[in-house]
């Protein structure tokens, strides 16, 4: 009878063998389940970088957008020029006898001033209190930082609208590698060639040209070198696009039509 006992006993609980493999097996388990976990942060987090550089070139073109719809305001069509009350006189200029007499006045806005690929530069009233605004969107504009597109609002002095307005550089979205940024096109939806730019008040038949732009598309593609996708193990995009039309109250060109 104590035999029996015995001999149950010994077929009671694990072998050493059979405690180990259920360690290698857990173990394993364990180790594929930390991996799921380690890769489903990553996406998470790569998603968490691809939402906000989403969101911080929204917001740069929401601005972009918002500027846009300022251009030319106030224009020379808006006010009496003629009248005597202006004080001090209105400033005239001579410079490019194709625009209006009094493009080089601070109380007027030019609206489009110069467009490029990768920069745009236009005048008007950005903040509604009557004081108008030289804007530049411009890659690299300050000069260090070679994939910035940043923003340059200064407050128009009477002068020269192409070379005479000093710039102060302050917003920006990074890591820009779209090219072109900006496309621009006519009434008619005849895109201006990349080729034909840069265009600026400077000459006639430029001036013409910038007076007949409707629209204007933004296209932005953002990398982040910092953090790589975990699947293609490639640095991460992000791309935002969009167009605006604009009431081009254009004081570039004295017989082009305008739309205000």
């Amino acid at each position: 009878m104590n035999g029996n006992r015995q001999a149950g006993n010994r077929q009671v609980g694990f072998s050493l063998i059979e405690m180990m493999m259920v360690l290698l097996i857990l173990g394993i388990v364990s180790a594929g389940l930390f991996v799921q976990i380690d890769n489903a942060q990553q996406r998470a987090y790569t998603e968490q970088v691809k939402l906000d550089n989403f969101q911080e070139a929204r917001d740069f073109v929401d601005q972009f957008f918002r500027d846009i719809n300022e251009i030319g305001y106030p224009n020379s069509r808006m006010v009496d020029t003629t009248s005597l009350s202006w004080s001090p006189a209105l400033t005239t200029q001579t410079a490019y006898p194709w625009a209006n007499a009094y493009s080089n006045d601070n109380r007027l806005a030019m609206g489009l001033v110069k467009i490029d690929a990768n920069a745009i530069q236009f005048e008007g009233d950005m903040s509604g209190n009557g004081v108008v605004q030289s804007v530049t969107y411009m890659i690299n504009g300050s000069g260090n930082c070679s994939l910035c597109l940043q923003r340059s609002q200064t407050a128009k002095v009477s002068g020269n609208p192409l070379t005479g307005q000093t710039q102060n550089w302050g917003t920006e979205t990074n890591d820009v590698l779209s090219n072109p940024i900006f496309s621009y096109f006519q009434a008619d939806g005849t895109q201006i060639p990349n080729i034909s730019l840069p265009l600026d008040i400077s000459t006639s038949a430029n001036a013409q040209m910038i007076a007949s732009i409707k629209t204007i598309k933004i296209s932005l593609l953002i990398r982040n070198n910092t953090v790589l996708d975990p699947k293609t193990r490639q640095p991460i995009e992000t791309t935002f696009e969009g167009e605006v039309s604009l009431n081009n109250c254009s004081m570039a060109s004295s017989g082009a039509p305008m739309s205000c």
